[in-house]
């Protein structure tokens, strides 16, 4: 029996959606915390997303991730495909919110950071 769904649009989570800790169809992919898993694991639909876009096989994504069945690969890959543009969305905001938060801490921890680059460099042998 085919089943049918509506499309959606991710803008920033997927709280604000509604979809707070929601099953998608076949329950290959769920949202919980915000965040996109597949089937009932911790394991994040962009892990796999970059792992498709380096062009690894389904069946190489099990070996990295043994938590996950091939059905489970193969499901949360079509449903990413299904919702290529929405989920391309979510991953650019995710992307640019850790770019943020990484200049942040950056500049809030920027003297630490230089005296561990000191550190590092007093303790390099010479060539």
């Amino acid at each position: 029996m085919a089943w049918r769904h509506k499309c959606w649009r991710v803008s920033v989570s997927a709280r604000s959606l509604g979809l707070w800790g929601t099953a998608m169809p076949g329950d290959y992919v769920r949202i919980a915390e915000g965040q996109y898993l597949v089937g009932d694991t911790r394991v994040s639909l962009d892990s796999l997303v970059y792992l498709f876009r380096e062009g690894l096989s389904a069946e190489s994504m099990v070996d990295c991730y043994p938590a996950l069945t091939l059905e489970q690969v193969h499901g949360a890959l079509a449903f990413y495909l299904g919702h290529q543009n929405e989920i391309d969305v979510y991953l650019t905001e995710g992307q640019r919110v850790a770019d943020s938060q990484h200049l942040q801490s950056r500049q809030t921890n920027a003297e630490l950071i230089a005296k561990l680059q000191r550190a590092r460099n007093a303790s390099q042998i010479p060539g």
